[in-house]
């Protein structure tokens, strides 16, 4: 039961995440209230890496500021250390 509130957590705050991509990149076009870049990275570091991810890609948006990918791509190498550190020392001790 435990993994399927994490599978629905990270689903949601990934769709969340992606949302907000497009919405900023909306919002861009149309020179109007744009979302933080802070708010992005948070979103991302609570879990909505594949959301951002997605985001990036299909609006091709924060894509060539190389601040923002910098803070992107470490935050994405930090989630995959964790993983891999959740699935050596829990996962597969089993």
């Amino acid at each position: 039961m435990e993994v399927n509130l994490l599978y629905a957590y990270l689903l949601g705050v990934s769709v969340t995440t992606f949302l907000f991509y497009g919405y900023d990149k909306r919002q861009a076009l149309k020179k109007g209230w744009r979302v933080p870049e802070a708010v992005l990275h948070i979103l991302a570091l609570s879990g909505g890496t594949p959301g951002a991810f997605l985001g990036q890609i299909l609006s091709r948006h924060k894509t060539r500021k190389p601040r923002f990918k910098v803070v992107f791509v470490v935050i994405a190498l930090l989630q995959g250390a964790l993983v891999y550190l959740c699935y050596r020392y829990w996962i597969a001790q089993k």
